[in-house]
C-alpha cells in the first residue's frame, strides 16, 4: 500500500511527461488506442469521482470570505479563453471541426492541475481551488451556451444534449465522490494517496485515445494546432495575469488567476467534443492538456521567482 502510494505521487509529480509518452503512444499505435474512444466519457467521470473525493466545504468558504476575489477570477475564466479562442479561429485559417475544438476547450472549466502549479508558484492557492470549484459547478450551465453561441457558426452545437451531458460526466461524479467521504470517510481517506494514479491514466488514456482516433488529421494539420493551442494557453495566462492586476490584485493572487485562467479542464473539451462534433474536433484538448502541463511547469517555476515589489516610500523589511 505505501509503495503504491509512492508510485501514485511520483506519478501525479511527473504528469506532464507520461502525457508526452501517452500522446505519442497514441500516434504510433493509433490502432491500439483508437479503440478506447467510446470510454473516454466513463474516464472523465472517474476522474470527477476523484476530484469528489478530496473537495470540501472549505473550498468554497472564500466564496463567502471575498467573494469579489473568486468572481473576478470566475469571469476572467469565461470570458477570457473563449474568446481568445474565437479570435484564433478568425485570424488562423482552420476546418470546422478544428475550430469548433478550440472553442470548446476555451468554453472549459479550469483545470484541477492548475491548484498544483499555483502551489508551485507560491501563489494563493484557496483561491485558486475556489475558482477551479465554482468554475466546475457552473459548466453545466455556462459550456453549452458559449459554445453555442460561439461555435454554433463552424458546426450544429446540441446545447441542451451537451447539458445533460455535462451534468452526467461531471456534477454527477462529483457529488457522488462527495458523498463518498461523508458516508466512509476511512476507506476514502486511504484511497486519496492513490488519485494522482488515477488521475493521470485517465487523462493519459484519454489523451491518447483522441491521438490515435485523429492521426491522419495530425500529420496534416497538428502543427497548425499545436501552435494554436501555444497561443491560446500562453495569452490565456498573460490577459489573466493583467486582468487581476489591473482590479488591484496581489501579486499572490496575480499569479493564482493568471494560472486558473491559461489552464482548462481539457479532459472535459476532449469528451464533449468526442461526443458532439468529431475525434478531429478533440485533438485541441488533446494538445492542450500535453502542453498546458508543461508551460504550468515553466510559468510556476517563473513566478516561484517573483515576489511582491516594495511600494514606493516604504522601508524593507
Amino acid at each position: 500500500m505505501a509503495f503504491i502510494a509512492r508510485f501514485s505521487a511520483f506519478v501525479g509529480k511527473t504528469f506532464a511527461l507520461w502525457t508526452i509518452l501517452f500522446a505519442v503512444l497514441g500516434f504510433v499505435f493509433p490502432s491500439t488506442f483508437r479503440q478506447l474512444t467510446p470510454y473516454i466519457v466513463t474516464l472523465l467521470g472517474i476522474i470527477m469521482f476523484g476530484m469528489g473525493l478530496t473537495i470540501s466545504a472549505d473550498d468554497f468558504r472564500e466564496v463567502v470570505r471575498r467573494p469579489l476575489d473568486v468572481l473576478i477570477g470566475v469571469i476572467a475564466q469565461f470570458l477570457i479563453m473563449p474568446l481568445l479562442a474565437v479570435a484564433l479561429t478568425r485570424i488562423i485559417p482552420m476546418s470546422p471541426e478544428v475550430a469548433a475544438g478550440v472553442i470548446l476547450v476555451g468554453c472549459c472549466p479550469g483545470g484541477t492541475s492548475s491548484n498544483v502549479m499555483t502551489y508551485l508558484s507560491k501563489g494563493d492557492v484557496a483561491l485558486s481551488v475556489a475558482c477551479t470549484s465554482v468554475t466546475t459547478l457552473l459548466a453545466p450551465v455556462v459550456t453549452p451556451f458559449l459554445v453555442w453561441l460561439f461555435a454554433s457558426q463552424f458546426l450544429p452545437v446540441d446545447a441542451a444534449a451537451m447539458f445533460l451531458s455535462i451534468v452526467k460526466v461531471v456534477l454527477l461524479p462529483l457529488a457522488l465522490g462527495y458523498l463518498a467521504q461523508k458516508l466512509m470517510p476511512g476507506v476514502v481517506h486511504a484511497a486519496v494517496p492513490m488519485l494522482p494514479l488515477v488521475s493521470v491514466t485517465g487523462i493519459v488514456l484519454i489523451v491518447a485515445a483522441v491521438v490515435g482516433a485523429s492521426r491522419g488529421a495530425i500529420v496534416q494539420s497538428g502543427l497548425m494546432i499545436f501552435a494554436v493551442v501555444i497561443l491560446h494557453n500562453g495569452l490565456g495566462y498573460l490577459l489573466g495575469f493583467f486582468a487581476a492586476k489591473a482590479t488591484g490584485m496581489s501579486l499572490a493572487k496575480r499569479k493564482a488567476i493568471a494560472i486558473e485562467v491559461g489552464m482548462q479542464n481539457s479532459g472535459l473539451g476532449a469528451a464533449l467534443a468526442t461526443a458532439y462534433f468529431s475525434p478531429l474536433a478533440a485533438v485541441p484538448s488533446a494538445i492542450f492538456s500535453v502542453w498546458h502541463n508543461i508551460s504550468g511547469a515553466l510559468l510556476a517555476n517563473y513566478f516561484e521567482t517573483r515576489t511582491e515589489e516594495p511600494e514606493a516610500g516604504a522601508k524593507p523589511h
